[in-house]
């Protein structure tokens, strides 16, 4: 009869523990299963946001008052600026030939700098001038007088 209870209490003890795990993962499924829940919300609630700024931003509406314009069909820069292994390949010797007939090139060989000073001055675009400012009647510039703010009331406010 010892044995008998003894392992009737072995078993429900091992059972009691079985019952709390089972109501422990069950626990643990349902709060991963509601999280993922609020996570799809959440993610709803925020393409939802984004669809919203970006329809403030729609201007599709107004292409009709735009005029059209001519697509050209020339490949655009960016489709020169991509590279790939060929034209990679290409622009290393083209870019070696340049180099090398920099440094075989006898001006550059007597002073470097100049040759650099040079050849920038000559390519690069002239800048626009800067107009000069107005010189008085009697031939002077003229000054800035500092004005001394006056507080911002409804005077400024005139339209």
């Amino acid at each position: 009869m010892g044995k008998s209870s003894k392992s009737q209490g072995s078993t429900s003890k091992a059972d009691a523990k079985f019952e709390k795990k089972l109501e422990f993962y069950a626990k643990v499924r349902d709060t991963v299963a509601s999280l993922s829940a609020k996570r799809e919300i959440t993610k709803k609630n925020k393409t939802q946001r984004r669809q919203k700024i970006l329809k403030a931003y729609d201007l599709s509406s107004l292409s009709e008052f735009l005029p059209e314009l001519k697509v050209n069909d020339k490949p655009s820069l960016a489709d020169k600026l991509k590279l790939n292994c060929k034209s990679r390949q290409k622009l290393i010797l083209t870019e070696g030939k340049q180099l090398h007939s920099v440094l075989t090139n006898p001006v550059f060989q007597v002073d470097p700098l100049a040759a650099i000073h040079q050849h920038l001055t000559s390519t690069q675009p002239v800048p626009d001038e800067i107009p000069k400012k107005k010189a008085n009647k009697n031939g002077s510039k003229k000054r800035k007088s500092k004005k001394v703010k006056a507080s911002t009331g409804a005077g400024s406010m005139d339209i």
